[in-house]
């Protein structure tokens, strides 16, 4: 059995609201070749949707930074890599509580890290404060069997 080689595909896009519909369908696309399953992909789609409006919603506050996408893939294991370096997360454990939100004032349910975890194999979380957040995401798919 041949391994397949992993690869790799990174963005860096201004934190405006409509960029993370472009991340989203970015990494729809880098992971169609391995032919995920539909609720796979919606997984993924969701985590990914979750981890860039947190990065523009609560990491930039409107202010205008940089998100950095990676997405890696080899075999049926996919790493997703989401950074910023804006306003950062003062208490993790709290921000991963569902329904905790620090702005209720714009109706955020507060499910951000809650879907991303329920979505994925594995969501690793660091920030400092002041410094931005990376939010690191690993997920297998269940390839088909090829003969």
């Amino acid at each position: 059995m041949i391994r397949q080689q992993a690869q790799e595909m990174s963005l860096r896009f201004d934190s405006y609201p409509e960029n993370e519909q472009f991340a989203r369908m970015a990494v729809t696309a880098f992971l169609m070749d391995l032919n995920p399953m539909v609720d796979e992909m919606a997984d993924i789609k969701t985590a990914v949707s979750e981890a860039v409006t947190n990065a523009i919603l609560h990491g930039y506050e409107g202010v205008i930074g940089q998100v950095y996408l990676v997405c890696k893939k080899q075999g049926a294991d996919v790493a997703l890599t989401i950074t910023d370096y804006g306003k950062g997360i003062e208490d993790i454990e709290k921000a991963r509580e569902p329904f905790f939100t620090t702005k209720p004032e714009a109706e955020r349910s507060g499910m951000g890290f809650a879907f991303m975890e329920a979505f994925m194999d594995e969501v690793h979380i660091a920030s400092t404060p002041g410094r931005g957040t990376c939010v690191e995401m690993k997920k297998r798919l269940q390839l088909p069997v090829r003969e």
